[in-house]
């Protein structure tokens, strides 16, 4: 009998259905664009941090170990501080977030192998980051669903 700590270790095989080789389960990725976002937000780290860590609460993923954070210098022909860099390895799969300040812009991206998940991008990020427009394509992610094209949600 499989364990949870089984299924977390090896959250992407199903057993084989017959068909030669394991299936990989249906999951979500979250493509998500942010523009004309609050410059100073994009370079605050801290906020950022909370940013992510409240999708992450939100959605009741689990983290595996320490999020990772990088915050770039400012560029030369700028004062203004550089973007910043964070990854979560999560048990259901990964959450990033890229920012570029200089342009305005944020970039997420959600993998998640666990089924019913969903999140209000849009409205969270022009919130938290005082986005203008947010664009989340979403993926359906799998043996079962590598025909179908993605889904894009605009305001």
């Amino acid at each position: 009998m499989e364990t949870e700590r089984d299924a977390v270790e090896r959250p992407h095989h199903r057993p084989d259905k017959g068909n030669g080789g394991p299936l990989l389960p249906t999951g979500t990725e979250w493509l998500i664009d942010a523009a004309d976002c609050n410059p100073s937000l994009l370079s605050n780290l801290e906020h950022l941090q909370q940013t992510c860590d409240a999708v992450v609460d939100g959605l009741h993923l689990r983290v595996i170990g320490e999020p990772h954070w990088h915050r770039f210098p400012a560029r030369r022909s700028s004062l203004e501080p550089g973007g910043v860099t964070g990854l979560y390895l999560l048990a259901e799969s990964h959450l990033t977030c890229h920012t570029f300040p200089e342009d305005r812009l944020a970039a997420f991206n959600l993998y998640c192998c666990r089924a019913g998940v969903t999140w209000d991008w849009q409205d969270f990020l022009r919130e938290r980051l005082g986005a203008a427009t947010v664009v989340v394509r979403s993926i359906t992610r799998g043996i079962a669903a590598a025909g179908s094209p993605p889904r894009e949600e605009r305001p």
